[in-house]
């Protein structure tokens, strides 16, 4: 029975490509063949869940964008997964114009308004093909699942749901309740796909709120319509056994901007950061050798790796910290290189001269171990791939944290964030050796925003000094602002507990044989503890009374009566979604894992992390620079 969001994700488009009806694992009978024909949402989608070989174990041969040109294949049916767009349905009206397939199952990725329902089918009237569409679905997947406890609500024309969107000064109301109710959507996607209805908690006030007042009408609405509802038995039956609903955590990026800006030091959120990952894939620029009539000349070329959850080395150490990595990985490496040394032992032995006794014996004993050793060859070669693409990964890594100091960048905010005075920020600022503009400025923003209160002569002092290193400080005039407005003059205690701690060099690192030489960058140990987000999950799943949650709103959508006061005999939450408007990252998605993790030492607890869309420090700096320029 699938568990997690991402499987029952995976499970709704499995049957979506057997048209529909559930897939049954006990007949082996041979897939039918079929197209894909997917927009770039559902591309997007798709991508990070079925690869191209399980899309060939479900019968698809050929996958194409809506949008390109494609021959007509009269004689296979064609499964449709796009967003309703005015575009969309014009261009399926073309094809069954041109009658490109044999028959047509269209499914939408959100719900099709009635409009362009009625549009499509007067198209199928006109070019008399109405027989050939057989099914027309919605299917309520408008999210990507990126792992587990992870998912965004999209990657394509994110810009239009941003931080920067929900925060600019000239928004309209129009816009804004259309970015609004693209996020309800979405997570109304979210819950359908789970089967279950949550209890919603948010603060007053801002996008949160606005967001959980939408969605829990939205929820009402769909529970009231007895005929149409998503949350019958059947689906609440597949959706949970546990009689515990959810909890549904709204918050607004404005709570903690600091964390956007942060440099980090776990594996998969370096690669966010660094290496900008992106739906669980990263590119890398490899250097190689081309040979030219003049000559081998170096070249650099791209190289793209898949970092998702059946690669057992990623799983185990995506949150840890990148030494902790780069040990592991040496650890693979010569695991792998004892493996091959014995299988090539094997060869030498296979060629035994002589026919005394013991070369016979050897032989047989011998021959047993080189099929042991042939059968395990194909593990044996992924294990070599996995290895190398760590290694790939690891080293584009640390070449910039050592060309970039990010090891001191991670170090120097730590502190700042957990409320130490420091002296030398205008050193590392103003030391050209030291990063990239961005990462100065990335640095002085926190030391604003968490740092001790700097008077504008002083912050004037550090404005001309980034401007010497080239930085664009339009960012640091929308900081003020936004300090001023909010009332963050409770901050200080908001990140409290972080903190490093340097433990002694890489041992097994430091020897020159290794693949990476560490020499020079600091072996630095995270301390636990929770960042704003965290702090306030742990509160509204425990029921702790704490100062930050007291005026948030509670909304049941199961209640007949809309009634946001809280119910005072309710038991701990076992499970909890939490989702940020504005942007989300790896970091703070590493914290709620951890945190998850510590909690569950008895009763198991399981913390979702969403977000409206994943933004790395560079990208989010950007924004701010334009909220800062538009001032």
């Amino acid at each position: 029975m699938a568990s997690s969001l991402r499987e029952k994700q995976i499970h709704a488009l499995k049957r979506m490509l057997n048209f529909n009806t559930p897939v049954n694992k006990s007949t082996n009978a041979e897939p039918q063949w079929k197209v894909l024909v997917y927009d770039r949402f559902g591309q997007d989608i798709i991508s990070p869940l079925l690869g191209v070989k399980e899309l060939r174990d479900m019968g698809v041969t050929l996958h194409l964008n809506l949008h390109s040109d494609r021959d007509a294949i009269t004689d296979v049916p064609a499964v449709y997964f796009v967003m309703p767009t005015d575009d969309n349905v014009q261009r399926i009206c073309r094809d069954l114009q041109n009658q490109l397939y044999d028959s047509y199952y269209l499914n939408f990725i959100s719900a099709i308004p009635r409009q362009k329902l009625e549009d499509l089918a007067s198209a199928a009237i006109h070019c008399n093909s109405v027989p050939q569409v057989s099914r027309v679905f919605d299917q309520y997947l408008n999210f990507i699942s990126l792992e587990d406890d992870m998912f965004t609500l999209r990657h394509q024309d994110r810009d239009s749901i941003s931080y920067y969107s929900i925060n600019r000064g000239d928004v309209r109301d129009t816009d804004m309740e259309q970015i609004m109710d693209t996020i309800v959507d979405s997570l109304f996607s979210v819950f359908v796909t789970l089967g279950t209805i949550p209890i919603i908690r948010c603060p007053r006030g801002n996008a949160a709120e606005m967001v959980a007042e939408r969605l829990d009408k939205k929820l009402r609405e769909n529970l009231r319509d007895a005929r149409n509802s998503f949350f019958t038995a059947d689906s609440v039956q597949a959706g949970q056994f546990s009689f515990q609903r959810p909890l549904l955590v709204l918050l607004d990026r404005n709570l903690d901007i600091a964390t956007m800006l942060h440099h980090t030091w776990t594996y998969q959120a370096l690669s966010h950061d660094v290496l900008n990952l992106k739906l669980n894939r990263v590119e890398i620029e490899e250097a190689s050798e081309v040979k030219s009539p003049g000559g081998v000349r170096p070249t650099k070329k791209k190289k793209a790796y898949d970092l998702n959850t059946s690669d057992r080395f990623w799983q185990l150490q995506k949150g840890n910290p990148f030494p902790t990595v780069a040990e592991a990985v040496q650890e693979e490496l010569d695991a792998y290189r004892t493996k091959e040394d014995e299988v090539k032992t094997l060869k030498a032995a296979m060629g035994i001269e002589g026919e005394d006794e013991s070369a016979i014996s050897m032989l047989s004993d011998n021959t047993a171990k080189l099929t042991t050793a042939v059968s395990s060859l194909p593990e044996l070669l992924e294990q070599k791939r996995l290895i190398d693409m760590h290694t790939n990964v690891a080293t584009a890594l640390l070449d910039q944290i050592k060309s970039r100091k990010l090891d001191v960048y991670f170090e120097t905010e730590e502190k700042l964030m957990s409320k130490a005075t420091l002296d030398n920020l205008l050193e590392i600022i103003s030391d050209p050796e030291a990063g990239t503009p961005d990462d100065k400025l990335r640095l002085f923003l926190i030391a604003l925003i968490c740092g001790p209160t700097l008077n504008d002569a002083q912050i004037d002092q550090y404005c001309v000094a980034l401007q010497g290193a080239n930085c664009d400080i339009a960012a640091i005039s929308y900081i003020r602002r936004w300090k001023s407005y909010t009332k963050m003059t409770a901050a200080p205690s908001q990140y409290g507990g972080g903190g490093t701690k340097t433990v002694n060099m890489f041992s097994k690192l430091m020897s020159q044989g290794s693949q990476f030489f560490m020499e020079g960058v600091k072996n630095l140990v995270i301390k636990k503890h929770n960042l704003p987000a965290t702090r306030i999950v742990d509160a509204l799943m425990e029921m702790k009374t704490m100062q930050d949650i007291e005026d948030y709103r509670y909304f049941d959508p199961k209640l007949l009566r809309a009634d946001s006061s809280i119910p005072r005999s309710r038991s701990p939450f076992q499970e909890a979604y939490v989702f940020v408007i504005g942007g989300g990252n790896y970091i703070e998605y590493q914290n709620l894992v951890d945190y998850a993790k510590g909690k569950s030492t008895n009763v198991p607890k399981k913390v979702v992390y969403g977000c409206s869309d994943l933004s790395n420090a560079s990208e989010f700096l950007k924004q701010l620079g334009r909220l800062g320029q538009e001032m």
